[in-house]
């Protein structure tokens, strides 16, 4: 399979959002729900480097979602430690690199040790990118590269999108081409502001634990009919 390569689709991001209320429709621990959509992310990922995908960024754990019981926080992380564990070996075969968008300084330091474990082992994987969103906000992201910026010294004259692009997360990635919302929400939850501002999106009231490779061609056929302006002549109503 390698229809992707019949239209320019480099950089997919995903916001996988449903796992919660997957397990509640079932009658299940929210647990469950979190276990159900560690394995469509397995899928997922396996799809994108099949189709020859050059970039795959999922929203993981927002800033934000320190608010949730210090008991699912620990779950997620140990969740997260076994999912590294487990598929290493695979992202080493199919050459993915692993990186991580967000401040890893305040995860719990088992997780830390086993993201750097990961993101050292992959570093010279060059096939494919898969970046984890985790303490993830893209306002803060925007306000960490103005203050990296301000702190290089540059004159403020010469500030432009391109400079403040340089300090992101995302420095030196293609900006999505593609952003998909899981669940019915239609909304981007402060996923890569910058980064989406000509982005195509695409929302489903699939939840993430149901959202199979068969979902997500879908998602990127529906992206393919589109006719991707850039504010250019048409676009804006003109």
């Amino acid at each position: 399979m390698n229809d992707i390569v019949k239209f320019p689709l480099r950089h997919i991001a995903i916001i996988m959002d449903g796992n919660g209320r997957w397990a509640t429709g079932r009658g299940l621990a929210r647990s469950d729900g979190h276990n159900a959509g560690s394995e469509t992310v397995r899928s997922v990922v396996r799809e994108c480097r099949a189709m020859g995908l050059e970039y795959l960024t999922l929203y993981t754990f927002s800033r934000e979602n320190w608010g949730r019981s210090a008991e699912e926080i620990h779950f997620l992380f140990d969740l997260l430690i076994l999912f590294l564990r487990k598929e290493l070996p695979e992202l080493l075969e199919q050459r993915i690199r692993l990186r991580v968008a967000g401040e890893m300084d305040a995860l719990p330091l088992a997780a830390r040790k086993a993201l750097n474990h990961a993101l050292d082992k992959t570093t010279g994987c060059d096939a494919m990118t898969l970046t984890l969103a985790l303490n993830y906000s893209g306002r803060d992201e925007i306000a960490r590269a103005c203050r990296k910026l301000m702190e290089s010294g540059i004159n403020p004259r010469d500030v432009t999108a391109e400079s403040i692009a340089a300090y992101l997360y995302t420095a030196g990635y293609p900006d999505p081409d593609l952003v998909i919302r899981t669940s019915g929400e239609l909304r981007i939850s402060n996923f890569l502001p910058f980064q989406t501002a000509y982005s195509e999106f695409y929302f489903t009231p699939t939840l993430w634990p149901d959202f199979t490779p068969e979902e997500l061609r879908k998602a990127i056929a529906e992206f393919a009919s589109r006719d991707r302006r850039f504010g250019k002549a048409g676009d804006m109503g003109s």
